[in-house]
């Protein structure tokens, strides 16, 4: 009997059911004996020994569910060489519940710090895949992370809705878009929603421009102003100090300011006189069922992981690239983030049709 392993890792969003819906059915169709072990909560389940034994069933229906039927946590990859409360070695524990359950390979779902650990267990000897999970798009080495796609349309979907009570009031709206350190999510959900002003956080942004692209609006006749807004944004200001200044700048500011957006708000509304508001979907961005788009890239993905298990093709990242599924040894997508080039075609067809970047 071949044993296969699988877990959850990060975040959640959309498409984790989806994907591994997609390796589990292409493993029962390429062996005559696999049993998928479930691993509950992430790493947490390798290391600690939650798993349970899934049956073909337990993939059914699935497709469209959004979350993780085995759960998830994080566990940053930092604290991974670190002792647990009992002072156990965290990789040791992962290896031993590996080995004593006879795996032939883990296959792990997650982002980047989720990867990181992948290629840590590859490179402790053990067999894995890891499968491109996290709604920011910022895991070196593929176009696409599945989740992404889902996560843009209910931020689109939320700057739709804006539009509306702006345009009726009269008002500068805010939206608060995902995406940790990079702008992926913000910039395409931003220009599909048709937002005025887009700042994220690889084009740091000058507060007076973005005062006065709305104050140019308003000149023209147009009462209101979108301003799509990366949780990770950051003023030329800020980007010019050291990490030690401007973390305690935020910790100075964290009682005013809940985040950027209600600083960029305050000083809106101080240098325009237009009323400012702001509106954070924030957790909704994860939830819900996948997008057509998401389920077949899901799809793929599980499939191609469950033939590179069956071909041995370890140590690797199944990604996609070019709308075609392949693969990259972890190593190189480990400790790598994929962010927006400032002189992306994206980036500057978005300029093209008049939004603002604060540069």
């Amino acid at each position: 009997m071949v044993r296969i392993g699988m877990l959850t890792s990060g975040g959640d969003c959309q498409s984790l059911n989806a994907t591994m819906r997609g390796v589990a059915k292409a493993l029962y169709r390429l062996y005559d004996d696999v049993q998928i072990i479930g691993f509950e909560d992430g790493y947490k389940g390798l290391m600690y020994s939650d798993y349970r034994i899934m049956e073909p069933r337990d993939f059914s229906g699935i497709l469209t569910e959004g979350g993780t039927i085995l759960g998830t946590s994080r566990q940053p990859f930092k604290l991974m060489t670190v002792p647990d409360e009992n002072g156990l070695d965290k990789v040791e524990l992962m290896k031993q519940t590996y080995k004593k359950l006879k795996l032939q390979c883990l296959v792990v779902l997650g982002g980047n710090g989720s990867q990181k650990t992948a290629n840590l267990l590859s490179e402790e000897g053990l067999n894995v895949i890891g499968l491109p999970k996290t709604i920011d798009n910022d895991l070196w080495g593929t176009d696409m992370t599945f989740g992404f796609q889902s996560a843009m349309n209910i931020a689109t979907n939320a700057i739709d809705c804006i539009h509306t009570t702006a345009a009726s009031h009269g008002r500068v709206f805010i939206i608060e878009v995902m995406g940790h350190k990079v702008g992926w999510l913000t910039l395409q959900a931003g220009i599909a929603g048709g937002a005025d002003v887009i700042l994220i956080p690889e084009i740091p942004y000058d507060i007076e421009k973005v005062a006065e692209a709305v104050k140019r609006r308003n000149k023209v006749g147009k009462r209101f102003t979108i301003i799509a807004v990366a949780e990770g944004a950051i003023s030329k200001e800020d980007a010019a100090l050291s990490k030690k200044e401007l973390k305690k700048k935020k910790e100075q500011e964290k009682n005013i300011y809940p985040s950027i957006s209600y600083e960029i708000a305050a000083k809106m509304e101080e240098m325009t006189g237009i009323e400012t508001r702001v509106t954070v979907p924030g957790h909704m961005q994860r939830g819900g069922e996948p997008c057509a788009y998401d389920r077949v890239l899901s799809s793929r993905l599980g499939a191609r992981a469950a033939q590179m298990i069956y071909n041995e093709e370890y140590g690797n990242l199944v990604v996609i690239r070019n709308n075609e599924i392949t693969k990259i040894p972890l190593k190189e997508t480990a400790g790598k983030l994929k962010t927006v080039d400032p002189k992306d075609s994206m980036v500057e067809e978005a300029k093209l049709l008049g939004i603002t970047f604060g540069d």
